[in-house]
This record gives C-alpha cells, structure tokens and sequence, in this order.
C-alpha cells in the first residue's frame, strides 16, 4: 500500500513538499518514483530514486526545481518541489518497482494521487 500527502493550492513559484508512506514490501528493497497525470494528459514520469537513495532521475521538465529523497528507516519517500509553475499542476502518483524506469508499466504498485494545483 502506498498512501500519498501534502497536495495542496500554491500561488506560481510557491513550493510544496510530497510525502509518499508505503507498507506491505519491504520498502528498502524496491525502487520509487513520482509520476503525474494532468487533466486530458498522460501520466508521466517527474522523478525516480534507487532502493538506498544512491541515484536520482528527474524529468527535464522539473529539473533544478524538484528534489526527490528517501528514508528506508520510515518507509517513506519525499518530492520537494520548489519554484512551481501552472504547468505542474496535476494529481501525482507515487510507484514502487524493482527499478527505477521512466515508464509507468515498469511499477507494480501504486498510490491514490494527490492533488497539485498551482495557481498563476
């Protein structure tokens, strides 16, 4: 199971800070990601995190603004996201597989979404 927070309204260049908690697999063991979905679009990849947090991948789009961290010790993974844009607004997902991939099919496990919107 993995249970999103922390969406919410911020104006243009405000900043949010999503929690991702998940239970059931040994968290440590598998790789996570965030991925968003904006209305009429599809679901796409922001940001991945090896199982120890020892690499990072981020969308071009989200690059420089976004941070995406980890700590096993409390299953929960993080995505601090920084100088927000209208064009971020979507429902994002976090995901869980054995490695990080840029497609959503390579994750088997995934949250309910929370909603970012932001305002310009």
């Amino acid at each position: 199971l993995l249970v999103e927070s922390g969406g919410g309204l911020v104006p243009a260049g405000g900043s949010l800070s999503l929690s991702c908690a998940a239970s059931g697999r040994t968290f440590s063991s598998y790789a996570m990601a965030w991925f968003r979905q904006a209305p009429g679009k599809e679901r796409e990849f922001v940001a991945g995190i090896s199982w120890n947090g020892g690499r990072t991948y981020y969308a071009d789009s989200v690059k420089g603004r976004f941070t995406i961290s980890r700590d096993n010790a409390k299953n929960t993974m993080f995505l601090q996201m920084n100088g927000l844009k209208p064009e971020d607004t979507a429902v994002y997902y976090c995901a869980r597989g054995p490695r990080v991939g840029a497609t959503q099919y390579e994750y088997n496990d995934w949250g309910q979404g929370t909603q970012v919107t932001v305002s310009s």
